[in-house]
């Protein structure tokens, strides 16, 4: 699909051409934002409009222009939409941060992008302090308490850069879980195709409350914390506290959320919850996930318990959702879904070639669509590597079957090969997790001299199970009963938690190598 498919304006200014018409009716309702000791404060686009313009003029006073980049550290604040619509506005490029990383993680962003500003909490000042430390030339520093009174000094108009549309808006830092993360570049012609995926996965109307509990570092807050639901002109929610899967339905119901799009791990732990019937959720009309696939059994718990199907999809953080459950499809449950609109999605082979169903190979995407990033920032090689031809290769292994739907087997180096099999984790993981004993895993393949590979497992129990031989005996037991026999754990590892990424994706890399070296008597 070309952009003028797309319908992508040659110039664009997401602030410019949606936030501020939005902005026209000062009442109407862009954020309902739940602070952390609970306190609820609806703040009207009228508001954003005006802080937008504040912090572009003090974004201008301290020299960021066109083309600089900006690293934002500002957690789920008030400033943050403000922030990032300002650097939009002035024509630099934000670098969105999460709270939790530390200060290599910080030094590494900083001297990549050649970031001009880091704009930050005092809440991350030691990280930041260490940050300064390690790079003979770091970023200037402004902390948001001292922003403050400049900000109240700034006109509540300012002039928008005329940006085009294949103009640079985001570096946006993937999750970096075998290497130093990298950095895809975002345009603002992506900017606006982030409308199609808010109106067909999301599908939201300016009548829904949005929340998406994405932290706002990471890709997914950029997609639907604030680019997704105000192009259809939906407000969104923003709660400045942590996770707690109780807490979590209950404010759900309290404020009104009718969408709600959270993180496969955020749905499975809610889905462990004791006595998930009394949570009342009759007012959210539609669910997402997407971040990794979701399992059946998380799937099941919640249509049955609340009548709610959750509708998982797939993208990254180079590209959109790209594949999806859709409204008004068929769901299956542990499928990716369908490619979404105006992306033509493959699974090929090495040579680039289209296989048929059944058979597993690359995910690959067509053609340069808006959606998709311009490249990653500095690296050509990088970029290079991940095109075949006219496909983008996600690094994704799947099949699709004779409808044409995508089935998850793992990332290209997470497939298991055991005596001439391929074993995708996730079919795996999803078995475990239906037993009730269970409430996270990941599966892996142990190096084994006769069969090459083993399945092993890490499985993190739930409060009441005991870790025993016994257990471990009964999950493999089940896991042949739910799925194909050859398929289930030779090996069982029970651990208190499992190694994560920043964005909270298992990092099977972590227990490969941890197997690994263990098989060199190193551990």
């Amino acid at each position: 699909m070309s952009d003028a498919a797309w319908n992508v304006p040659a110039r664009f200014n997401f602030a410019r051409d949606v936030v501020e018409p939005l902005a026209g009716g000062s009442a109407r309702l862009a954020i309902r934002f739940v602070g952390a000791a609970g306190s609820v404060r609806d703040v009207p686009f009228g508001e954003v409009a005006t802080a937008t313009a504040r912090w572009a003029g003090l974004l201008r006073e301290l020299g960021v222009g066109r083309g600089d980049r900006v690293l934002a550290l500002v957690g789920k604040t008030l400033d943050w939409h403000p922030l990032l619509l300002a650097a939009l506005k002035i024509g630099a490029i934000t670098i969105p941060c999460a709270e939790m990383l530390r200060a290599k993680d910080l030094a590494f962003r900083a001297e990549h992008s050649g970031a001009r500003l880091l704009v930050a909490s005092r809440a991350v000042e030691s990280e930041i302090e260490l940050m300064r430390a390690e790079l003979a030339s770091p970023p200037e520093v402004l902390w948001l308490d001292e922003a403050a009174a400049r900000l109240a000094r700034q006109p509540d108009t300012t002039p928008t850069e005329d940006t085009a549309a294949a103009d640079p808006a985001f570096i946006l830092y993937t999750s970096g879980t075998t290497k130093n993360p990298k950095g895809a570049v975002h345009t603002h012609g992506y900017c606006h195709a982030k409308r199609r995926q808010a109106e067909s996965w999301l599908a939201a109307t300016a009548d829904d409350l949005v929340w998406c509990t994405a932290g706002t570092g990471w890709a997914k807050s950029i997609w639907n914390v604030l680019l997704g639901p105000w192009s259809v002109g939906a407000p969104i929610v923003l709660h400045e506290g942590g996770f707690d899967p109780a807490e979590r339905l209950e404010l759900v119901r309290q404020l009104g959320v009718t969408v709600l799009c959270q993180a496969p791990t955020e749905y499975r732990l809610a889905a462990k919850l004791d006595g998930l019937e009394r949570f009342d959720l009759s007012g959210l009309r539609h669910a997402v996930s997407a971040g990794e696939p979701l399992n059946p059994e998380v799937i099941r718990v919640f249509r049955d318990t609340f009548g709610l199907t959750i509708r998982d999809g797939y993208g990254q953080t180079e590209n959109t959702l790209l594949a999806g459950n859709l409204p008004g499809m068929e769901v299956r449950p542990g499928s990716m879904g369908l490619p979404t609109p105006g992306h033509r999605l493959a699974v090929i082979d090495g040579e680039g070639r289209e296989l048929p169903p059944g058979e597993e190979g690359d995910v690959a995407l067509a053609g340069r669509p808006p959606t998709l990033f311009a490249g990653y920032w500095e690296q050509p090689d990088e970029t290079e590597r991940v095109f075949r031809g006219d496909w983008y290769v996600t690094g994704d292994r799947a099949s699709r079957d004779e409808d044409g739907y995508l089935w998850f087997a793992g990332r290209a180096d997470d497939v298991i090969l055991s005596a001439a099999y391929r074993i995708g984790p996730f079919e795996v993981e999803s078995a475990l997790l239906e037993h009730p004993a269970v409430a996270e895993s990941a599966v892996i393949g142990k190096p084994d001299p006769d069969r090459g590979q083993i399945v092993k497992a890490f499985v993190v129990l739930r409060p009441g199970s005991d870790a025993t031989d016994v257990l471990a005996r009964g999950l493999e037991d089940h896991v042949k009963r739910v799925t194909a026999p050859y398929k289930y754990p030779r090996e069982i590892e029970f651990v208190a938690e499992l190694p994560k990424t920043r964005s909270g994706k298992i990092r099977r890399v972590e227990l490969r190598q941890l197997e690994e070296r263990r098989a060199r008597g190193e551990e």
